[in-house]
């Protein structure tokens, strides 16, 4: 995943820098951020582990019947 993580940081620092022009100039690094994820979709351990991930998501909210996202939010601690 570091690898990944490296490719998408010149990818987004590339856009940063070149405003509306990023379609232009960042083809390089578009094309090698595409190529590292495409690496990652085909990848069987990736995809189990996604696959466990989410299915371990899904019998909570099974159970609980609040999404991961909202039971991950913070309570207000004063009311």
């Amino acid at each position: 995943l570091k690898k990944k993580k490296k490719k998408s940081c010149y990818f987004t620092k590339c856009c940063k820098n070149s405003g509306l022009l990023m379609v232009v100039k960042c083809r390089k690094e578009n094309s090698a951020l595409k190529e590292c994820l495409t690496a990652y979709y085909n990848d069987p351990a990736f995809y189990e582990e996604c696959k466990m991930e989410y299915l371990k998501e899904r019998e909570e909210f099974r159970k609980t019947g609040i999404p991961t996202k909202k039971r991950l939010q913070k309570l207000p601690t004063s009311m």
